[in-house]
């Protein structure tokens, strides 16, 4: 398979609630991670396609505005004041649609700059409502980040029912040419440390053997992801954790981190 600079990340979630009541978690997923650039030249066969059915897939229309991939990173960019993205070397790291089936809880963009230096993480946020939210995480001045940096934004999105739409998130990635790694962690409004979330692991070529290995290894995925959510509400419930209503969406859609931790 000719995968034009693709990759499958093997990947480790763990969430970690450590209040009011303690609920970890780890599995294991896969994640595809496709070139921007090139979205529709992917070689594609029965085992992985593009824009249309098959075993593994890809489609544009789940992410973005749906119909320009690319134009809609460019307002998004623009939006956040981010001037210095090499766009041809921008990269998707998302779950794959199995068996037609996909939910995304989170996909990530990675804008390097002209020199290879991620400058942006695009955390491309779904609830189970059928709504998006963008954390745009980046530097004011512009400056890559690097594994020790951590970004700050507020919670503006409404995800698990048993948190409210309130309080901080602080966001640390290590982003390496074999490796990446997304740390998320989340403080409610009174400043107490309540929601761990990671994911990591190891890139691999996007080769025919590494998908069939991928699917094999990890059946269902994507049906495993959405049976875990629930799965995990229930414990939540069991355990007597309030349940919090959803609130109506915001308007604004996208927020960027404004505050460097460690400075």
């Amino acid at each position: 398979m000719d995968s034009l600079n693709a990759h499958i990340l093997q990947a480790n979630i763990m969430h970690d609630r450590l209040h009011p009541k303690r609920n970890q978690f780890v599995y294991k997923l896969f994640y595809v991670v496709l070139p921007l650039s090139s979205l529709l030249e992917v070689k594609q066969n029965l085992l992985f396609s593009m824009n249309r059915y098959g075993l593994l897939s890809f489609w544009q229309k789940d992410h973005g505005d749906k119909k320009n991939t690319q134009s809609w990173l460019q307002n998004i960019l623009a939006q956040s004041a981010i001037t210095e993205v090499d766009q041809q070397a921008v990269r998707l790291i998302t779950l794959p649609r199995v068996l037609g089936y996909v939910f995304n809880p989170v996909s990530f963009w990675l804008c390097p700059n002209k020199n290879g230096d991620t400058i942006a993480v695009i955390c491309e946020v779904n609830n189970t409502f059928g709504e998006t939210h963008i954390y745009v995480c980046a530097h004011a001045d512009g400056r890559p980040i690097t594994a020790q940096d951590e970004l700050h934004s507020k919670k503006m999105f409404h995800v698990s029912p048993f948190l409210k739409r309130a309080g901080d998130y602080k966001f640390k990635f290590s982003v390496k040419d074999n490796f990446f790694a997304a740390f998320v962690d989340y403080y409610d409004e009174e400043g107490v440390k309540t929601l761990l979330t990671a994911v990591s692991g190891s890139l691999h070529r996007m080769t025919n053997k590494n998908l069939w290995q991928a699917f094999i290894n990890y059946p269902l995925a994507t049906f495993k992801v959405i049976t875990l959510i629930h799965w995990q509400a229930l414990k939540l419930f069991i355990k007597g954790v309030k349940y919090v209503p959803k609130p109506n969406q915001l308007l604004n859609t996208v927020t960027k981190t404004n505050i460097k931790i460690n400075d």
